[in-house]
């Protein structure tokens, strides 16, 4: 199974949550993950965030970075370019999306993944409008 993953869903994996072991368990099922190349910044600034709060402390910080790193390296990273732009703009034309779920989408449709896996309803919704099988995690 090819599994795409936003933002929300591959947060899931760092940060015990409702949903992580939905997540894992399609991660176990995939033979290959898809991630937008904007996963990096989005989830490193989840993952400083609850270092602020207090939540995660540095070092877990630290592990979640080396460890987020290292599984973007055996993922499909898919990144900007002029056919997942055009894939966005139909997709905020067509549906109420904020940008980067847009973007998260139109990369998605360029890779034409099996499954796309989110924790956002919106998200959820943007990709189901956009002809690709969904499921809203958590």
């Amino acid at each position: 199974m090819r599994l795409f993953l936003d933002t929300s869903a591959l947060v899931k994996l760092y940060v015990p949550e409702r949903g992580t072991a939905q997540v894992e368990a399609r991660c176990a099922e995939a033979d290959e993950i898809i991630v937008c190349v904007l996963v990096l910044p989005e989830t490193l600034a989840t993952l400083s965030r609850l270092r602020r709060s207090g939540k995660l402390r540095r070092g877990e910080y630290a592990s979640c970075k080396r460890n987020l790193v290292a599984a973007l390296g055996l993922a499909t990273v898919v990144e900007f370019s002029p056919a997942v732009m055009a894939n966005a703009i139909a997709c905020v034309e067509k549906l109420p999306v904020r940008t980067l779920d847009a973007i998260h989408v139109g990369a998605a449709m360029e890779r034409s993944p099996d499954l796309f896996l989110t924790g956002d309803q919106r998200q959820y919704e943007a990709a189901k409008g956009m002809g690709l099988k969904a499921e809203l995690v958590g």
